[in-house]
């Protein structure tokens, strides 16, 4: 292993191992400097008071470092909202945010965070003691247990990180697809944002329950060694439960393929947002590569667990994907499948063409779905005003025009 320039923050316990293996310590050194960097969240090696003064001045020769990412700017919305600008060694930066009592995205997952999202979702289906006798029925009795035993607020922290500088997918409604794409970011990077973020707000897993989304800048697929990587650092140095994990995809077909073997994996959402080939090739180019009937396939042929749903995201926009036939479309698509969506009303944004639909024209979007049989929630919009909400990072720094709604 090269010494030089190494961040403790993305090494795996075999890989301190070898560190410190490689420094003529012993291999108890490993678990003390991942306890610093993960759990601690230590900014620099000096201040690992587990280690020798000798070992730290090791470190530091050989160009170690935490590697814990620094906050630039905090941008706070009315609602609680935070958003981060992160700022990385080489000066890049990415967009973090922090949702106090998160967006409802987990709602109907199957997932403990999503029975407790459940709960609080706009338009919530009914949820009678009666037999369930259709899956939106079948999924609010899911929830009950949470209800009985949780608080209102407790567990519904949601962090939403990042996986590239820019993005390359360019969805036609995403502010961040103006940025394209300047580089992934490493599995440490990607961690690091956690890490900061915890830190910031001083909550410390898994003591305080927090659900995390990989849903920020970039396409996690298209950096997915770093982005499993980083999952399951997550997991095992951070303790974030994979349960209370999602990752997002814009539909890299190949790796949703990929994804369904591995064994530490998040949630999986797909990003939909159109009914047609043609209405989503004209929204999201990459459409021309995984058209629909790929992307359908490989949803079908996706393996979930016990009490997991595939989570489809779809983004409307007034007058273009939100209309009646586009809504019976979607169910023809999904019909069959163990499946739920999100509605995401279109967070506006400037160089952006599309507008947000009215409340409803939403609503009857989310009627025709759920009476088709498809369990469909309304993802409630957070951080608006300061540029955090779904589709809004692009590392905007002024913020006096940005619209609250």
């Amino acid at each position: 292993m090269a010494l030089s320039h190494i961040s403790l923050l993305g090494l795996d316990r075999a890989e301190l191992a070898s560190l410190v293996e490689s420094l003529g310590e012993p291999a108890y050194r490993a678990k003390q400097l991942a306890e610093a960097a993960y759990r601690q969240r230590v900014e620099s090696v000096e201040e690992i008071s587990t280690l020798s003064r000798e070992l730290r001045g090791k470190l530091a020769e050989k160009s170690v470092s935490v590697g814990l990412p620094r906050i630039e700017k905090r941008f706070v919305s009315q609602d609680g909202t935070v958003r981060y600008l992160i700022a990385f060694a080489d000066r890049q930066s990415v967009e973090t945010v922090w949702m106090p009592e998160g967006d409802g995205g987990e709602a109907g997952d199957g997932s403990e965070a999503g029975e407790l999202a459940e709960r609080f979702a706009e338009n919530s289906p009914n949820s009678s003691g009666a037999k369930a006798s259709s899956p939106m029925e079948a999924i609010a009795a899911l929830k009950r247990r949470a209800i009985q035993r949780q608080g209102q607020n407790q567990g519904r922290s949601t962090i939403c990180i990042s996986s590239q500088v820019g993005c390359a997918v360019d969805c036609q409604f995403c502010l961040t697809a103006l940025l394209g794409v300047k580089r992934n970011l490493t599995a440490g990077e990607i961690v690091g944002q956690v890490c900061a973020v915890l830190k910031d707000q001083n909550v410390s897993p898994p003591e305080d329950r927090i659900n995390l989304v990989f849903m920020g800048m970039g396409e996690p697929f298209l950096n997915y060694e770093n982005f499993i990587k980083a999952a399951r650092l997550l997991v095992e140095e951070v303790s974030i439960a994979e349960r209370r994990m999602t990752v997002s995809t814009a539909g890299i077909v190949p790796r949703i393929h990929d994804f369904g073997g591995v064994t530490i994996r998040p949630k999986l959402a797909i990003s939909l947002n159109a009914s047609n080939d043609t209405l989503r090739t004209r929204l999201m180019p990459l459409n021309k590569k995984w058209n629909l009937e790929m992307l359908m396939a490989a949803a079908r042929a996706y393996p979930l667990r016990t009490r997991e749903w595939i989570t489809f995201e779809y983004v409307l926009l007034g007058d273009v994907n939100d209309g009646p036939e586009n809504a019976r479309e979607v169910a023809e698509l999904l019909r069959g499948m163990r499946c739920k969506v999100n509605l995401i009303a279109l967070n506006p944004g400037p160089d952006i063409e599309f507008t947000t639909p009215d409340a409803e024209q939403v609503a009857a979007f989310q009627k025709i779905l759920r009476d088709a049989g498809i369990p469909a929630f309304v993802r409630r919009p957070r951080g608006r005003d300061i540029y955090a909400a779904c589709g809004q990072l692009k590392r905007t720094v002024e913020i006096a025009t940005a619209p609250a709604l």
